[in-house]
């Protein structure tokens, strides 16, 4: 069972330091359980050869990428992880039911998922930090397309090499939405360097301005 940090489902809904009512705390209690219910998680990864051929230019052997931000998360790193998440179609159904039977349900319902998809990430980053570091390689924070100047388009190429329509469901549409909606994918550089924390989210994205920002 994945545990949902109520704190987090709130500042998906945007409130801040705000606090909410019984009513949406009831909510939220119930939007837990009917996902915990639904979620059929899966992930997995692939390791390959980093090469940074300069500041902003990343090879990543099975493609190229471009983006100064990323490069800099990844300086020192000799490998990288390709990695992919999902949380299973039945949480878009059950997502999709709710917005139509009552929309404030199916608001609080979005954002618990949200919050649902980062903790299982993080769980299986975890997973991930105690495999490589019984090898010598430590992690980098978690790193994915459309953070920074890290092109969105590059989910085409990790969900293909991957092979995650065939291993764990999750396509992409033409429009470069992912599906199921509730899914992940991102990069998370190795290195022998042990570095002091692995920070993700909102601490590596660089736009202050953001209303869900921690």
């Amino acid at each position: 069972m994945i545990l949902i940090d109520e704190k987090e489902i709130l500042r998906y809904l945007g409130y801040g330091r705000k606090e909410a009512d019984v009513q949406v705390m009831q909510s939220i209690q119930f939007a837990i359980e009917k996902l915990q219910q639904a979620a059929q998680p899966r992930w997995l990864y692939q390791i390959f050869p980093l090469q940074l051929e300069s500041e902003d230019q990343i090879n990543f052997s099975c493609f190229k990428a471009y983006s100064k931000n990323l490069g800099k998360n990844l300086k020192g790193c000799e490998r990288v992880i390709l990695f992919a998440a999902t949380l299973g179609i039945q949480v878009d159904l059950l997502i999709e039911r709710y917005v139509k039977l009552q929309i404030s349900q199916g608001v609080i319902m979005q954002a618990a998922a949200a919050a649902m998809i980062e903790q299982f990430c993080d769980e299986c980053q975890e997973e991930l930090r105690q495999k490589m570091e019984s090898e010598g390689w430590y992690l980098r924070p978690r790193f994915s397309p459309g953070y920074g100047d890290f092109s969105l388009n590059h989910q085409t190429e990790i969900i293909s090499v991957l092979q995650c329509p065939k291993k764990i469901g999750l396509t992409l549409t033409d429009s470069l939405l992912m599906a199921p909606a509730k899914s992940v994918t991102a990069v998370i550089g190795l290195s022998r360097i042990k570095q002091p924390c692995h920070r993700h989210g909102c601490e590596v994205c660089e736009k202050k301005d953001c209303v869900f920002r921690r």
